[in-house]
């Protein structure tokens, strides 16, 4: 089985031909690790850490979810890792680099990582990577490697509505929210109703193997609570709204609240729940947001120094084009909104970050 996959990659280096190699893809992978093999290098010093059973390393990398950059040849790496492969919705990205940087392969997982971290070496080394995959060499498109913050709610279908664009058959794309430029741009040809179809959409829908839905980030969740909230009310409060208003968690890009409520656990473990990013704005930065609420609130004026925070947050993060669309909705210490971007979110973006001390 293999373990949930690890953030940063394993550079693999075989031998001291290879040194300069790993070191040069910590340009483009600066949290990646060198290891090297015992007795091959030069100087052990230069490697974070080394093996001795070439084989056996690789296959542990593996097994435990991490990202494999091999310095060395591709069989090898299919070697190792060969005998455990198994579901490749859950395997790591594995990338073969010639010792020199002159040729760079994906090996495993092209459509979960290895496709792109073989492009990015590529243009390190100024070399072209040699990715295989039928939509990616004919139209640089990957259905199931949608852009940061798109989430994929069947990839199960996926394969085949690739094959079917790849082989000229007849696709349909349906964009109810979003902009999927990312798709039309890629040079497949679409037609206006077929049995295969991609729907582009914030809502919640029903999955079966003839329709891919993706899920844009174009939702803002905007919230609200009294100091304390649990974060059990709070999520319960968000994820049935959602559901009530049929728009899908996947399509949530961010949740916004006031600079007041950064260190509001409840509002931090609704986006750990969510898998997006907190972000804060300041009293004066919603306030500018009064003429587009729908619930605007003189308590709340005399309180913090706006009209209003879910709605307000949620407009600020779907930004100056978005849309309320679900306005302020209570429970007894909460309350929540939704807005939807016209064309996505970029979280980094929208407000600031919780901050830090160290000492």
């Amino acid at each position: 089985m293999i373990a949930t996959m690890t953030a940063h990659p394993v550079i693999v280096v075989l031998g001291s031909a290879g040194l300069a190699t790993a070191r040069r893809l910590r340009q483009i992978f600066p949290e990646a690790r060198i290891h090297a093999l015992k007795g091959r290098i030069d100087d052990p010093r230069a490697a974070d850490d080394t093996f001795s059973d070439t084989m056996l390393h690789l296959r542990r990398l593996f097994l435990t979810g991490t990202p494999i950059i091999g310095v060395c040849s591709t069989g090898i790496l299919v070697r190792a890792v060969g005998p455990v492969l198994g579901d490749k919705f859950s395997e790591p990205p594995v990338v073969a680099v010639a010792a020199d940087g002159s040729a760079v392969v994906p090996v495993l997982s092209g459509h979960r990582g290895a496709n792109a971290m073989a492009r990015s070496i590529a243009r390190l080394f100024d070399v072209r990577a040699a990715v295989t995959t039928a939509g990616d060499a004919r139209f640089g498109l990957a259905l199931d490697e949608p852009p940061p913050g798109w989430k994929v709610a069947n990839p199960v279908a996926a394969k085949g509505i690739m094959a079917a664009l790849v082989d000229e058959r007849p696709v349909s794309l349906r964009t109810e929210a979003g902009d999927a430029g990312w798709i039309t741009r890629s040079g497949a040809a679409f037609v206006a109703s077929a049995a295969l179809t991609i729907r582009v959409t914030d809502r919640e829908s029903p999955l079966e193997d003839r329709t891919l839905v993706l899920h844009p980030p174009t939702l803002c969740v905007g919230i609200g609570c009294e100091r304390g909230t649990s974060p059990e009310e709070v999520t319960e409060l968000v994820f049935g709204t959602l559901a009530a208003n049929g728009l899908s968690p996947q399509s949530v890009a961010c949740v916004v609240s006031v600079d007041v409520k950064a260190d509001e656990r409840a509002v931090h473990v609704l986006a750990g729940e969510l898998g997006v990013p907190s972000r804060f704005l300041t009293p004066a930065a919603l306030e500018v947001l009064t003429p587009r609420l729908k619930n605007p609130s003189e308590i709340v004026f005399r309180e913090i120094g706006c009209h209003g925070v879910a709605e307000a947050a949620a407009l600020a993060g779907a930004g100056d084009e978005g849309v309320l669309i679900v306005p302020k909705t209570k429970s007894a210490r909460a309350t929540c909104a939704v807005a939807r971007a016209r064309d996505g979110i970029d979280p980094s973006r929208v407000g600031r970050a919780r901050g830090w001390l160290q000492v």
